[in-house]
């Protein structure tokens, strides 16, 4: 089983989805509290963490957002959740959470339909720079 890192927000997501990808470098760049590491969901680590939640990625394929020991959040409330530990006028994105989460997983989901037909993908999961390596799990 992956070894957690303590005190750490693990994020889930599609490694081959151009979007994904730059979600991700966007949340490492706004990341200033060090909360967040990362795994793709094709990945080792990321297939070994889908295991132990016992998710279908079948319905779920593009973020999740696992607090271990606590919880975890799927698509708009994930995004919600990640935004918020941003701080600054990130506080602002917590007005969409007032929206039943039906319609904000309905948009999400949308996008999330079309994100490879409007951003593209790659052939092959993001290889961090040494740089950023440490913010990933094997």
């Amino acid at each position: 089983m992956v070894d957690f890192p303590k005190n750490k927000k693990i994020i889930l997501f599609d490694g081959i989805c151009n979007l994904c990808n730059d979600a991700v470098l966007k949340v490492i760049k706004n990341d200033h509290k060090n909360n967040f590491v990362f795994a793709a969901l094709q990945s080792k680590s990321g297939k070994e963490i889908i295991n132990h939640l016992k998710i279908d990625v079948s319905k779920i394929d593009s973020i999740i957002l696992y607090e271990p020991g606590v919880a975890y959040d799927i698509k708009s409330t994930a995004a919600l959740k990640i935004m918020k530990d941003f701080g600054g006028f990130w506080f602002l994105t917590q007005i969409f959470g007032i929206l039943p989460i039906s319609i904000r997983d309905f948009i999400y989901d949308y996008i999330a339909k079309n994100r490879y037909q409007w951003f593209g993908k790659k052939e092959s999961c993001m290889i961090p720079t040494p740089e950023l390596k440490a913010k990933f799990l094997n």
